[in-house]
């Protein structure tokens, strides 16, 4: 039966003729059903025969070392910690609507796919995006049940939604998963669609995220009252790390060992635990500052650092990130990295500023001078610099008061907001978090535009976590 349906959907006029196609067997548009306008005729003999001997030839490289079940990834039958390894590609969002394709065979078949848990966005089926993000939570909640401590998960990514990225991102974190890289992979090979379509994305995008270990949780769990656990999970962290990634001599800068992202890391950590963050940002970077050696405004253990030291030596050239500006947080962290390579006047700053600002619509970003004097400090020659990361902490303090009298008034006004400072409104997420106030974040949350909360991946966080919570 398998053999036979392996086959005989390219015996139907759904075949098309492909001129660039070596052969012309089982030519049909995956993922689509209609008659193609020029269709390809193949003898059966010929698909028939050549299809039963490539599948008499697996065989010969498993050693039927090979286990293959049909079950739903809500709810694997399947022991805790015992999965080495997990690399998944699932469903993204509405690219796919898999049943509805499968009507066909399944027809053909008597055998229908039960759809309740099938992970899509659905308009028919009343899915969307919130239903989605749950499916998906509830799969990688059993990928994260099998899969052994210290292990490795691979999510293969592709959609060009951001809210579809981002949901699939606060999943991995509601599951348990840490992440730790995200990178590009090119498979060469083009589909039909990347191929007529404008706007399709070429290439995929690959996660890898890892589970704890057992002993690490337990060591930060019990090491509560004082902030050195901040610091067992970033130690954990950065081993996990990759430490220098060198493509065509070019020396690849490793975005999740930068600052703010170590910091996002161990915020999520902790909210996704139900645990206060025991650190503000600005302690968390002067902590960083005093601990561990830093290169190219990236993080290392004492241990690593030798080793991107030698990769840097010998690399032809050395990636430089460009920083997309839209709202304050990535203001801020532009300013960072201009202002590293030598202090600026505000003249200077300014027209290089405005060349890199999209700003998002929604987003009411203070003037740069404003955002210059609650992060930077100024010389005596007019120059803005960064501050000394063991002063940090004392700004910091300051522009959260700022940010909280701002968020405040979030909170009092009625009706949507329309236009608001998200720099304002994760820092209220941050105080009403610590505060247990879940009904702070759930208030304020549901003002904001629908899809400026699905795409920011920290508000959607601290917003999922509160309904949790609240719910018990």
């Amino acid at each position: 039966m398998y053999w036979f349906q392996s086959v005989a959907l390219g015996q139907t006029y759904l075949n098309r003729y492909f001129s660039s196609s070596f052969s012309q067997v089982n030519r049909y548009l995956k993922g689509t059903l209609y008659v193609a306008p020029i269709i390809s005729e193949v003898s059966p003999t010929y698909a028939f025969t050549g299809k039963i001997k490539k599948l008499s030839e697996i065989g010969n490289y498993t050693n039927n070392n090979i286990i293959i079940t049909t079950q739903s990834s809500t709810k694997l039958k399947m022991p805790e910690n015992c999965v080495d390894y997990i690399f998944v590609d699932p469903p993204f969002g509405g690219n796919i609507m898999y049943s509805e394709l499968n009507f066909i065979w399944e027809s053909w078949l008597n055998v229908y796919t039960n759809n309740k848990d099938e992970a899509i966005k659905n308009d028919y089926q009343k899915k969307g995006l919130q239903e989605y993000q749950e499916l998906m939570e509830r799969c990688f909640k059993e990928f994260y049940h099998i899969l052994k401590p210290n292990r490795w998960i691979t999510v293969e990514f592709h959609n060009s939604k951001n809210s579809i990225w981002i949901a699939i991102q606060e999943a991995l974190n509601k599951a348990g998963f840490i992440i730790a890289d995200v990178r590009t992979l090119d498979k060469k090979q083009r589909t039909m669609k990347q191929m007529t379509t404008i706007n399709a994305v070429e290439q995929d995008l690959i996660i890898s995220a890892y589970k704890p270990k057992t002993s690490v949780e337990k060591q930060i769990l019990n090491s509560l009252a004082n902030n050195e656990n901040t610091w067992i999970f970033i130690n954990n962290h950065l081993k996990n790390l990759p430490i220098a990634v060198e493509t065509d001599n070019v020396l690849e800068s490793v975005v999740e060992r930068q600052p703010y992202l170590l910091y996002d890391r161990m915020v999520a950590f902790y909210v996704q635990r139900g645990i206060k963050v025991p650190l503000s940002a600005g302690e968390f970077y002067s902590g960083m500052h005093r601990r561990y050696p830093k290169r190219d405004d990236m993080y290392f253990l004492p241990e690593q650092v030798a080793e991107y030291d030698r990769k840097r030596m010998t690399a032809k050239n050395i990636e430089q990130l460009s920083l997309f500006v839209h709202d304050e947080k990535s203001t801020v962290q532009w300013l960072r990295k201009e202002l590293n390579i030598r202090p600026q006047t505000y003249q200077e700053i300014q027209p290089k500023f405005l060349r890199e600002l999209h700003k998002s619509g929604h987003e009411q970003l203070p003037e740069l001078q404003e955002v210059l004097e609650e992060n930077f400090l100024k010389n005596e020659l007019g120059e803005w610099y960064i501050p000394d990361p063991l002063k940090q902490t004392d700004l910091e303090k300051i522009r959260e008061k700022a940010l909280l009298r701002e968020f405040q008034t979030y909170r009092d006004a009625k009706g949507k907001l329309r236009i608001f400072r998200s720099e304002a409104v994760r820092t209220g997420f941050s105080r009403c978090w610590a505060d247990v106030d879940y009904e702070g974040i759930i208030k304020v949350a549901e003002k904001l535009p629908e899809d400026v909360l699905q795409e920011d991946p920290t508000l959607l966080m601290y917003y999922d976590n509160a309904l949790t919570r609240r719910s018990n």
